[in-house]
């Protein structure tokens, strides 16, 4: 048979994709069915008639196999959707996540009771997409994004390109801001560090130890490595009225608070993530 029945083969493709993630079996069924085949959810539901090529079916099952495998849907594709756009991958970029999207909504929240930022720092951008997604909500903000890795910062450049965002966007290969000269200052500055334990990276799960670069999960040994790093330097790349984001693990607010407190910093607001975790800090160095 040359084609089958759309949905016959979605609910196929479904049961398929719950043995690697049952939570997430029906998403990324979607998302295969709209990005490979074409074929949007409403119109499977009001068209049962609709039918898929043996060719796309025979796609998607090796796509289904390689994720049933451990294989992150986001590495197979190499893209991942973010907040309003699409990022492109690399073995050097970390996958962009959903937690992540709150450190978005946390300046978006703070610059509506003040004037938006029109110099942003990014500190280990990755694919850009922190950056990117706030030059997208701020029309008139430039941005640097930094990365000590090579293949980041060519990604992030590449995204920029894609988004039509490259005139606003700079990217530098640098270990965090020292790459920056010393008086060169920012209104907002936010970063999204490795923040896992050394010791606990064994211990997560295949997808996210098996494919994303280990130099953009490890902390150190308590994981708050990067924010000692950061903190004590941060306040001099910082403008007078400036916000300073970072985004941080589980059962890490104490010492990130402590932390910050201990730089002089001046702590604004800790916002969770949508499972109710505690995941973005908001500090500055001048008046709350």
């Amino acid at each position: 048979m040359e084609h089958m029945p759309a949905l016959q083969f979605y609910n196929e493709l479904k049961s398929l994709l719950q043995s690697a993630n049952r939570e997430m079996a029906t998403l990324e069924a979607r998302i295969l069915f709209e990005d490979i085949a074409k074929i949007s959810m409403t119109s499977l539901q009001l068209d049962k008639d609709i039918t898929i090529s043996r060719e796309i079916t025979e796609r998607l099952q090796k796509i289904a196999f390689r994720r049933c495998e451990g294989e992150p849907l986001g590495r197979i594709l190499g893209y991942r959707d973010f907040w309003k756009d699409r990022f492109y991958l690399s073995p050097d970029t970390l996958e962009p996540r959903p937690d992540t999207e709150t450190l978005i909504e946390s300046v978006l929240k703070s610059y509506s009771e003040n004037p938006p930022p029109l110099k942003i720092l990014d500190l280990g951008t990755g694919t850009g997409c922190i950056l990117l997604s706030l030059l997208r909500e701020f029309s008139e903000a430039r941005g640097v994004g930094i990365d000590i890795s090579k293949g980041a910062v060519l990604t992030a450049r590449q995204n920029s390109k894609r988004l039509g965002l490259a005139e606003r966007a700079g990217f530098l290969q640098g270990n965090w801001a020292d790459r920056l000269e010393k008086d060169r200052k920012f209104d907002l500055i936010v970063s999204n560090p490795p923040y896992i334990p050394s010791a606990d990276i064994s211990n997560l799960q295949k997808e996210v130890r098996n494919h994303d670069p280990i130099l953009a999960l490890d902390g150190g040994n308590d994981g708050l490595a990067p924010y000692k790093n950061l903190l004590p330097t941060l306040k001099n790349h910082l403008e007078q009225q400036g916000r300073i984001f970072f985004e941080f693990g589980i059962n890490q607010e104490e010492d990130i608070k402590r932390l910050a407190e201990d730089s002089g910093a001046t702590l604004i607001r800790v916002t969770n993530d949508l499972g109710g975790i505690p995941r973005v800090v908001e500090i500055s160095y001048g008046d709350k």
